[in-house]
């Protein structure tokens, strides 16, 4: 019931946000966007330092075949996930979230098409680093926490929810009727809870590689940082809110995973 809990949190996230579209008339304040995606990006450095990376190593180090290289399960499955994201960003057209107003209705159609392709290909690595933690929880392979691993879901749903905005929003302002966004908004987020599932059912077929699924998941979500939330919590009249949320989301991931683990 645990697992189940974590891996539907950033679901939730998502439906929440995708959810504004029925009582809201416009996007939410930038500054509230800048502090959630600032305090998301502090939790998902710390919990992949913590959480992900920092496991991987210890796990590393109690198999004596390379104990004396704990360091490269966690460097290669890391540098692979980056690798891997780079290659997916160049495939698919990088979409940023600023529209234009003087776009037609057919033109922002298709670009919100788009979007809703970009950001759901961008959930399935969140699902996998969601799924990579859990696994290691439950099959008692590394030194994760319950409460790092719940820290870490509660983060990803709170970026998850104007990611649900962002969505939805715009589609109805294209004519789409509410509930039909709304829809939509849920469905790109689903893939969150199925990709974790999937990495947990993988991560018990191949325990001894879990140092790697650790590190792969750290990668994709030092990626997410650096490629998504930074420029959203940096976009426009410049504000040191983004940064202030971000250290506080940093440390107390940190003191969760830390002191209360």
């Amino acid at each position: 019931m645990m697992i189940l809990e974590g891996l539907l949190l950033p679901f939730l996230g998502t439906n929440l946000g995708s959810f504004c579209v029925f009582f809201l008339r416009r996007e939410p304040n930038q500054s509230i966007q800048r502090a959630l995606t600032g305090f998301a990006a502090g939790v998902m450095v710390a919990a992949s330092v913590w959480s992900l990376l920092i496991p991987a190593i210890e796990q590393s180090e109690e198999n004596a075949t390379y104990a004396k290289f704990a360091f490269l399960p966690a460097a290669i499955g890391f540098l692979l996930r980056i690798c891997f994201l780079l290659l997916l960003d160049h495939i698919i057209p990088h979409l940023h979230r600023n529209s234009s107003e003087d776009e037609g209705p057919k033109t922002r159609l298709r670009r919100n098409t788009k979007l809703i392709l970009a950001v759901t290909l961008h959930n399935i690595p969140e699902g996998m680093a969601i799924g990579a933690v859990y696994a290691g929880l439950y099959y008692h392979t590394s030194q994760i926490t319950a409460t790092g691993a719940l820290a870490l879901s509660l983060g990803i749903a709170i970026q998850n929810f104007p990611e649900g905005t962002i969505i939805s929003m715009p589609l109805s302002a294209t004519g789409m009727r509410k509930p039909k966004a709304f829809v939509y908004g849920v469905l790109s987020g689903a893939v969150e809870p199925i990709g974790a599932a999937l990495t947990i059912l993988a991560a018990g077929l191949v325990i001894p590689l879990m140092p790697y699924f650790l590190s792969f998941a750290a990668g994709a979500m030092i990626y997410v940082v650096i490629e998504e939330l930074n420029p959203e919590m940096s976009a426009g009249k410049h504000s040191d809110v983004g940064t202030i949320a971000f250290s506080i989301g940093f440390v107390g991931m940190m003191v969760l995973d830390v002191a209360l683990g």
